[in-house]
């Protein structure tokens, strides 16, 4: 394969950093990407690592010490999904139970490599979790910045790992405000801004080829808040199309509750920047992110896979979190936000009969004990 230089680049200001710099945004404060790759052949996957870094040729540098703990490598169930045959791609079987595991073992790896001793997260539960546990691994203190409304178990599997809990008053959105703060004075290694956490969620893409028979599907439906999973399988397919090794790029579609979903208004109304649109609770919180912070390459990312949007209602996540357990699928509400947009999508024509699609199922029902119980009392 041709061998290129990587840096991290700033498309939206035309500024370029050597990628051993110590940045998570640019001089600009907006987010970085990392310059295209030449993507890999299933000759360059290697076999004796049953996880991600069997795709460790596919990363932009080499990291000679990994902290892992078996990310990725997780089931691909088929179903039967009213009228639709879906693959349900099943992310709770990594290690603290979400797919955000992928991104935090390849972003806190390569921060060991550079020399980092403590870093700040914010989190509405799962990304903090899948931090705490990379950073115990690898020995680096961290803070993980969490709404006071989030999840107790997932708060509690931060405190677990030994990292610093701090509960931030209102939104979401607060919380990061509050992050970007404390960015002053400590490393701010976000799930949401750090351009190789991407690199971590792009070993979805290729793990669904190698799944798949060194093919790509036709559709992939996410879950969707701030977008690190859309962006990976964008990431990763695009390098498999570079590398030859698919012939076209599956079609991105995005779930998110109607209750949250900055990015469905924004792709229906065929603009590039955020549209205003209503906000209120959803049960789905981990898609709650009203103004996303990678907006413009998400739209990008959509449009250019020939994608969709759909927003789900309340009542509609509460029903596929009953038919996914009734198939024997306990997902959190807000990874059933994906299971439900199959039948919206279907009733579009976006999903053809006889199409390959694959269902990320984001995280485990244990990580919502509560909203589980509000959906399953009686």
């Amino acid at each position: 394969m041709k061998k290129v230089i990587p840096e991290y680049i700033d498309h939206r200001n035309g500024l370029n950093y050597q990628i051993d710099e110590l940045r998570w945004c640019s001089e600009k404060k907006a987010p970085l990407m990392i310059t295209p790759l030449p993507g890999i052949t299933r000759d360059e996957i290697d076999s004796r690592h049953r996880s991600l870094w069997r795709y460790q040729a596919a990363l932009p540098v080499i990291i000679n010490n990994p902290v892992s703990l078996g990310e990725g490598c997780t089931p691909l169930v088929g179903k039967r999904w009213n009228n639709a045959d879906v693959l349900f791609k099943l992310e709770w079987f990594n290690p603290t139970s979400s797919f955000k595991d992928r991104g935090a073992a390849v972003m806190v790896s390569y921060l060991a490599q550079l020399g980092v001793k403590a870093l700040i997260e914010d989190s509405s539960g799962n990304g903090g979790a899948a931090i705490a546990a990379s950073c115990a691994a690898a020995g680096i203190k961290a803070r993980i910045l969490a709404p006071e409304s989030t999840s107790p178990a997932k708060l509690l599997q931060s405190r677990a790992f030994g990292a610093e809990v701090q509960l931030v008053p209102g939104s979401r959105q607060d919380t990061e405000n509050e992050a970007l703060r404390q960015s002053e004075s400590t490393f701010y290694a976000s799930h949401n801004w750090h351009p190789f956490f991407l690199q971590g969620t792009k070993s979805l893409a290729y793990e669904i080829w190698e799944d798949l028979g060194f093919k790509a599907p036709d559709n992939i439906i996410i879950p969707t808040g701030a977008g690190s999973n859309v962006l990976g399988c964008d990431i990763g397919f695009s390098e498999l199309l570079a590398a030859g090794q698919i012939n076209k790029l599956p079609k991105l579609l995005i779930a998110q509750p109607t209750n949250c979903a900055p990015i469905d208004a924004t792709f229906q109304a065929g603009a590039t920047e955020l549209v205003p649109t209503k906000y209120a609770a959803t049960i789905a919180e981990g898609t709650a992110i009203r103004s996303p912070v990678r907006l413009k390459e998400l739209l990008e990312a959509i449009r250019r896979s020939g994608g969709n949007t759909a927003a789900i209602t309340e009542e509609q996540i509460t029903q596929a979190v009953i038919k996914l357990t009734s198939m024997g699928l306990y997902a959190e509400p807000t990874s059933a936000t994906a299971a439900a947009a199959i039948d919206e999508f279907m009733r579009r024509g976006v999903i053809k009969p006889g199409e390959t699609t694959v269902v990320i199922l984001t995280g485990s029902g244990l990580k919502a004990s509560g909203g589980m119980s509000d959906i399953f009392a009686g």
